[in-house]
Order: C-alpha cells, then sequence, then structure tokens
C-alpha cells in the first residue's frame, strides 16, 4: 500500500448503493418491483443494496439488460470493492517468496 499514487482513502461505493441511489430512486422504482423485473427475490435484492450481498455476474447480467447498461460496468464495481477488502484483509500477510516480472 505505502505511497501509490491515486490511493485510495475510502472502500469504493458497492454495486448496490449504486444501484439505488443513481437507477431506481431516481426512476422510482421500488426494490419490489425490480427484484421481480430481474426475477430475483426480494430479499435477494435488499440484500444487495444494504451491502450484506455481493453481486455475482448472473445478477450483474440482469440488472444489466433491465438498466442498458453493461455488465462489465457492474461488474467492475464489485471487482473494485472485492480489492479493496482483500488488500486491507492481508495488509499484514507477506509470502515466503516473491517473484517478481522477468526482464
Amino acid at each position: 500500500m505505502g505511497n501509490r499514487p491515486l490511493e485510495r482513502k475510502r472502500r469504493p461505493t458497492a454495486p448496490g448503493t449504486i444501484l439505488l441511489e443513481h437507477f431506481l430512486v431516481p426512476r422510482r422504482i421500488s426494490q419490489k418491483a425490480f427484484a421481480a423485473d430481474i426475477e430475483v427475490s426480494e430479499k435477494h435484492l435488499s440484500q444487495l443494496v444494504n451491502g450484506k450481498r455481493t453481486l455475482s455476474p448472473d445478477v450483474a447480467a440482469r440488472i444489466a439488460k433491465a438498466l442498458g447498461t453493461t455488465v462489465r460496468f457492474w461488474i467492475n464495481l464489485q471487482g473494485a470493492v472485492d480489492a479493496w477488502d482483500a488488500e486491507r484483509a492481508r495488509a499484514d500477510w507477506q509470502p515466503a517468496v516473491v517473484y517478481g516480472a522477468q526482464g
């Protein structure tokens, strides 16, 4: 971590928060209606928007198709959160051997 350029100071926004705040609320789409539209349970969608569940590629594809966005957009949001969490979870871990790039 250290002095990397553009190091984030906060956890990236979860895809469920983006979904809720930038897509559902502005369009006045209820979580119940959207869950039915993308054929996931209300509980599943609720857990996603409340940060209790990660976004799977399958649900990312459903959301993308329903909102006219791309699967990559949603997967990248989840990937940023996953990378942040992994870096912090292993911040103190050191490998026994470091294999540098060749050449």
